[in-house]
């Protein structure tokens, strides 16, 4: 079923297994073998081909699980370090069948996707039978050549690619786009030993400008694609980090070279409502060897930057928490700096506003001098300032003698 979304919750099976239990592998099994165990087991379990049997569900859910840690390096190698721990800590998979969605889910799917959330979906288990028969019609597309067409939705057209030594040695380019803006995906099929093709390789189409498109890169240099959704669910987990989040969808192609011969590819309709339009073609990478160039150039300078993200990541937190515990210094200093001047003030304050009540000073209390109660120590005092009788003073006296005066 090809590459899954990853979301945290109705993916995850209540009782893990062991995954190469579960895929009946062993340890060193190849990514071949494992690829193989799980086509078969997941038709086996398909929802379409087990309705109304609650038990297959849970056994697809558990298969699917289980090929998404096995299918990935680097999620294989934590698991086989550290057990289901190391995995839940990138949280798991969920992988939505539209096929087997009813009319309200299959609304609500196409809401979220016109909100921006990117959903990964499921091929019908019908197409995939079919190619592992081998019963389906397949178109040939010659290289240099592009044809159009409109797929119904969970259906897929098929189409055979032809490429001698010299196109294979300089590599081919295979792209779909669709100026109506459908959503599809894009199929690689690989020859099956029972003569009918299993899939190896899907591509989710992305808007690019007025269109949408997709692409597979056979040009013997690892090519990656950028996976929308582990960006998306990245970004919602940690929305201040969305920065450092926007190249983790960065996953590699796991073909990156086609030998000479004929090979499948397909459309797959993958619209909620409706047929998607779409055109396809193919194109030898000889007659592009700049642009070649360019974009092997360019898929190494992204590599690289992702992982010194990944390094400044680390440095940013870390003077991100050192500037949080500034800031939160800067603050408490502040207030208490503020506080020692407002208490200064009210010291300062209390020697004018409100002064003690018992004290030496030769003033009252009010600050003011009796009048009443003051002389000066030249006038019926003496200097010693000892209190002396005071002088009468006689005004509007009558004097009297008893001797006339002659």
């Amino acid at each position: 079923m090809g590459i899954s979304s990853k979301a945290e919750g109705p993916s995850t099976p209540a009782l893990r297994r062991d995954p190469y239990e579960v895929l009946s592998v062993s340890r060193d099994s190849t990514d071949q073998e494992i690829k193989t165990a799980y086509r078969k087991l997941a038709l086996k379990y398909h929802p379409d081909k087990n309705v109304g049997n609650p038990e297959a569900t849970e056994l697809f859910k558990e298969v699917a699980y289980s090929y998404n840690i096995l299918s990935d390096p680097e999620k294989r190698r934590q698991y086989d370090t550290a057990g289901f721990e190391a995995i839940d800590v990138e949280g798991s998979d969920m992988e939505i069948d539209l096929s087997n969605l009813g009319t309200v889910n299959t609304m609500f799917a196409a809401l979220f996707s016109k909100l921006g959330v990117p959903i990964k979906t499921a091929i019908s288990a019908i197409v995939l039978e079919e190619a592992l028969n081998g019963t389906v019609t397949i178109r040939p597309l010659p290289i240099g050549t592009s044809v159009s067409g409109k797929v119904d939705k969970q259906c897929a057209h098929f189409f055979g690619v032809t490429i001698n030594e010299q196109q294979a040695a300089a590599g081919i380019v295979v792209r779909v786009t669709s100026t109506a803006q459908s959503k599809f995906k894009l199929l690689y099929f690989e020859q099956d030993t029972n003569g009918g093709y299993g899939l190896a390789l899907q591509e989710d189409s992305e808007k690019t400008g007025k269109v949408t498109s997709i692409g597979m890169y056979f040009l013997h240099f690892q090519v990656y694609k950028m996976d929308s959704t582990v960006n998306a669910l990245a970004i919602a987990k940690d929305p201040e980090a969305a920065f450092f989040k926007r190249l983790e969808g960065l996953q590699p192609c796991e073909v990156s070279e086609l030998k000479a011969g004929t090979h499948i590819f397909a459309v797959y309709g993958d619209n909620f409502f409706k047929p998607a339009t779409y055109t396809i073609e193919v194109i030898c990478a000889k007659s592009y060897e700049d642009t070649t160039k360019k974009l092997k150039e360019i898929e190494a300078q992204i590599l690289t930057k992702r992982n010194e993200l990944r390094q400044f990541e680390i440095e940013y937190r870390k003077a991100l928490a050192r500037f949080h515990e500034v800031t939160n210094r800067y603050t408490q200093e502040k207030q208490s700096v503020d506080e020692l001047l407002k208490n200064r003030d009210t010291v300062h304050s209390s020697f004018t506003v409100c002064r003690p009540a018992n004290h030496n000073d030769t003033g009252l209390g009010n600050g003011k001098v009796d009048d009443s109660k003051a002389y000066t120590s030249g006038e019926d005092g003496g200097s010693d300032g000892k209190e002396k009788p005071t002088k009468k003073k006689w005004f509007n006296l009558n004097l009297r003698s008893d001797k006339k005066l002659g």
